[in-house]
């Protein structure tokens, strides 16, 4: 099976992607976005904490952030592979991320870069704060996560493509055209929902 890490800038539409290819390969999307909010909503200890860093628009620290991820990926139904969105987003969280699939004899098959303007990002993270109500997506706060995504996030690429697991797909378009885009990469990669 597959283990996948989606990675892009905040609104390229990682968090839809990742629902719609979770589904098509039969493997589970971990997103710590989602685990963070859901900490939030319900007000656990880790939540209170995370909160804080969310409503700044920053980056969850990552002692918090690798044990939340290598117990995740610790359960049955991401044995035979997953996908992950929001994880890794440092250089350190990588080398975590490379320590916990070594311990069980893994390792990553693909990574998927979408790609985004940067002024489209705005106005969909705009977009959806309304729709949602998200109090993290404020001007502000959607500036700041799009500055600290390429002070931290964007050098990892680099990593990646050095091991050549990068496969670049336009995140702009229809839902349908990014996810059609995005499996022709896996399957060109020899990644299906059979292998």
């Amino acid at each position: 099976m597959s283990r996948l890490l989606l990675i892009g800038p905040p609104g390229a539409g990682k968090g839809t992607q990742a629902a719609l290819l979770s589904q098509h390969l039969g493997i589970p999307a971990i997103s710590t976005g989602d685990i963070f909010r859901y900490n939030v909503k319900n007000q656990t200890p880790l939540g209170v904490e995370a909160k804080g860093f969310m409503d700044r628009g920053e980056y969850v620290p990552d002692s918090l952030t690798n044990a939340l991820v290598r117990d995740r990926l610790s359960h049955e139904d991401a044995k035979a592979g997953f996908l992950l969105d929001g994880y890794p987003r440092t250089i350190d969280q990588v080398n975590e991320l490379d320590s916990i699939l070594a311990d069980g004899g893994k390792r990553l098959d693909v990574v998927v870069q979408l790609t985004a303007d940067y002024e489209e990002l705005a106005r969909r993270l705009a977009g959806r704060a309304q729709i949602e109500g998200r109090a993290d997506d404020t001007p502000e706060v959607i500036r700041r996560r799009l500055d600290v995504y390429d002070e931290q996030t964007a050098p990892l690429i680099d990593v990646y493509a050095a091991r050549g697991l990068v496969a670049m797909v336009d995140g702009l378009g229809e839902i349908s055209e990014v996810t059609a885009r995005i499996i022709e990469v896996l399957e060109a990669r020899g990644l299906t929902a059979d292998a």
